[in-house]
């Protein structure tokens, strides 16, 4: 029994309690972790699915990236928009992507959404909501489209459009006035994209461009990376980013070895 308990592998959390009582004594100032303050939606269309999201990545009240990435690849037809701790959406979707392709080459077959599905919810449940990851999982497979929401808790719903991140009531109030049954290609796409606008425009999380992943069930993955660019920068300052020499003040030991620096060349036969 003891040693099954060593080595029972999981989640430790050791270092919580460690950290929270460091955190409370105020003996540690722990590091504020990069999170998407954000909008992501899916939605399922008569041919598959349309996924959508922001592309802004906020680092507390600092805009840390205006054209982040959140919608990553699982497999072929399988893509999943990432909303919460930027690591951690990377590193999970990255993470499902190796063992389902492991999966797909020890099968022979397409993975099915359903099967990448099981194994996010079970990553993320067994971390207890740890790894801060809430995902919308769309694909197609040989039963058609599929959405899903996954929670970093490990909770999961199948819908027919989801919204999700920082800017979620915005662009579901789109969705509850815009959806109906049968939507086309084209007529998904503007849903999506008005949606993700909702969110730019009434998140402060949210914001820069709209990215649209298109997953057609006879087409596959039609990627529209910066379908929208809502955010642009208009006034630049002339001359703003010259600094004249001198500027940034050194200090005579490095004025010394900065001088010793030499570059020689040589000559090759």
């Amino acid at each position: 029994m003891q040693v099954y308990q060593q080595n029972r592998g999981g989640f430790s959390f050791d270092n919580c309690k460690r950290n929270a009582a460091l955190s409370q004594d105020k003996k540690l100032d722990l590091p504020k972790t990069k999170k998407t303050g954000t909008t992501i939606v899916g939605i399922v269309y008569k041919n598959g699915v349309v996924l959508g999201a922001d592309t802004r990545a906020t680092e507390g009240p600092i805009v840390a990236d205006k054209n982040c990435e959140k919608i990553h690849k699982i497999s072929d037809k399988i893509w999943c928009c990432g909303a919460g701790t930027a690591a951690d959406t990377e590193n999970i979707t990255g993470l499902i992507e190796s063992q389902l392709e492991l999966h797909r080459l020890a099968t022979g077959k397409e993975p099915r959404v359903v099967t990448a599905l099981t194994r996010l919810k079970q990553r993320l449940f067994q971390y207890q909501g740890y790894i801060s990851a809430a995902l919308v999982l769309g694909g197609v497979d040989s039963e058609g489209g599929h959405v899903y929401t996954v929670w970093p808790h490990g909770s999961t719903d199948r819908l027919p459009y989801a919204t999700m991140g920082s800017g979620s009531l915005a662009a579901m109030a789109v969705f509850e006035a815009g959806y109906k049954d049968g939507l086309d290609e084209k007529e998904a796409m503007n849903l999506v994209d008005q949606a993700i606008q909702a969110g730019i425009w009434n998140d402060l999380g949210s914001g820069s461009n709209v990215d649209i992943m298109v997953i057609d069930k006879k087409t596959g993955p039609k990627m529209y990376r910066n379908y929208k660019e809502l955010n642009k920068r208009t006034f630049h300052a002339p001359g703003l980013y010259k600094f004249p020499k001198g500027t940034t003040a050194l200090k005579a030991e490095a004025e010394a070895r900065f001088a010793k620096v030499s570059v020689k060349t040589m000559e090759v036969e």
